[in-house]
């Protein structure tokens, strides 16, 4: 009896400890467009698992919900956009959300259903660019880099259609949200189309693009979240595995070139 009550302490804490089980997963949520984001984080999601982190992986079609919902506090960190729409962003809204990571570069191209070629563009063509500061900058630069326009400041990441200084086919600019030019493509002559929503669309930016970014892009997409927590562990393992080898190489064997790692 007096051996039984000696180790009764102990007994206590074994039989606690069973019943608790194994120490509980901290859930990360993360906002994401389908693709490839939401794709690229169901692929690191049983290797946060083993490292404790459960992640919730909320996918969203638009870019505005996933920077609200972050700044917001409803959702731990987003991956989608690259950083100059993030600067934009929080430039707009007066939020103050930072880039934690860079992951991979979806390099942008122009779509059309009615030529096969860029020089077959004709005169007073109809140009769909997405309406978003940064991403409507980023297709005038593309199209000024083939030689179709000028800018009037050639390296302006923020340049609309009101500062294009020469226009020799005269094309018509429409701005439109980024998610539904892949739609419009039967009604334009000419889609400058992020890589994500060509993806959705079942377009294939290598072989379908007119023409493309190179992988010198500068338009890097990245993992963001709030100022207060750009130094969580969880975040930290999530942008860890996001630039893992494992990623590259399933970013190049499932993309096949449509996007490029950026680490």
């Amino acid at each position: 009896m007096i051996l039984l009550k000696q180790f009764a302490p102990a007994l206590a804490l074994g039989f606690a400890v069973l019943l608790a089980g194994p120490a509980q997963a901290e859930t990360l949520s993360v906002a994401a467009t389908p693709v490839p984001h939401a794709e690229l984080l169901e692929h690191v999601k049983p290797v946060l698992a083993k490292e404790g982190v459960d992640l919730d992986i909320k996918v969203f079609t638009d870019y505005i919900q996933p920077n609200q919902q972050v700044a917001d506090g409803h959702i731990d960190a987003n991956f989608f956009q690259h950083k100059p729409y993030l600067d934009s962003f929080n430039k707009d809204h007066d939020t103050h959300l930072v880039s934690v990571g860079l992951v991979h570069v979806e390099p942008f191209g122009a779509y059309s259903s009615k030529i096969k070629d860029i020089k077959d563009l004709k005169d007073g063509a109809l140009v769909a660019l997405p309406n978003d500061p940064s991403n409507g900058a980023r297709a005038l630069l593309l199209l000024q880099k083939q030689g179709l326009l000028k800018l009037k400041d050639p390296g302006n990441i923020l340049a609309t259609s009101r500062d294009v200084v020469e226009n020799p086919k005269h094309l018509k600019f429409k701005e439109l949200e980024a998610a539904t030019l892949p739609r419009v493509l039967p009604d334009v002559d000419l889609a400058l189309i992020n890589t994500n929503y060509a993806l959705e669309a079942g377009l294939n930016p290598v072989a379908d693009a007119l023409f493309i970014e190179g992988s010198d892009s500068p338009y890097a997409n990245l993992v963001a979240t709030t100022e207060d927590k750009k130094d969580d562990p969880a975040i930290k393992k999530l942008v860890q595995a996001l630039q893992s080898e494992d990623v590259r190489k399933f970013i190049e064997t499932k993309y096949k070139g449509a996007i490029v790692p950026a680490f």
